[in-house]
């Protein structure tokens, strides 16, 4: 058994809380993180297009990678250290919600918090690359809250069509148009001749 923990800058201790917690003795645990590349992207390519290519040691994109490389190893140590037990650390770099996705072939659990709106309940609580990865994870995924839950009073209200009337309104009776539904009218010729 691999449990893979996706770590993550400010909810890392939920999850290695949560790998401690729920992986038996016996598996083994990766803890992962994913440098993205767009900040150093746009360095190299600013110093290209604006300060030339004459001088590639001067390149700002260069210097990102190499704090990100550091920050990231400072972060799997810390997270290691946490743990408290032997594990992998794995550092990859690339699209992050790929590069997880990727990662977490093989295993059989994978470990990652919510990144979004934390401040109430309902579907923003994910940012864009964990809702990837929880959509299109290899293995069983166990999402966890960096912090407690906000109560349910924090769910969005239910949505209602045009009228104010809920949608989620019973399946449609003979003779009756919900409110913003279209009913078919046919031109006659589709009807069966009177009896």
């Amino acid at each position: 058994m691999t449990v893979v923990v996706w770590i993550t800058e400010g909810t890392w201790p939920a999850c290695v809380d949560a790998a401690r917690a729920h992986a038996p003795a016996e598996a083994g645990i990766v803890l992962l993180h994913v440098s993205g590349q767009e900040i150093p992207g746009v360095a190299h390519g600013a110093f290209a297009g604006l300060l030339g290519r004459g001088h590639p040691e001067r390149d700002p994109g260069t210097r990102v990678e190499t704090l990100a490389e550091a920050s990231a190893r400072r972060l799997l140590y810390a997270a290691a250290g946490h743990l408290g037990r032997t594990c992998a650390q794995v550092e990859r770099t690339g699209r992050v919600e790929r590069e997880v996705v990727a990662a977490a072939e093989g295993a059989t659990l994978l470990v990652l918090a919510r990144d979004g709106d934390r401040s109430r309940l309902g579907p923003h609580s994910l940012g864009p690359a964990t809702r990837f990865v929880v959509d299109h994870a290899p293995c069983q995924v166990l999402l966890v809250r960096p912090e407690p839950a906000p109560g349910t009073a924090t769910i969005p209200p239910r949505p209602t069509g045009g009228s104010g009337v809920p949608r989620s309104v019973p399946g449609p009776r003979a003779g009756v148009t919900r409110p913003g539904s279209l009913r078919r009218v046919g031109t006659g010729a589709d009807r069966p001749p009177p009896a």
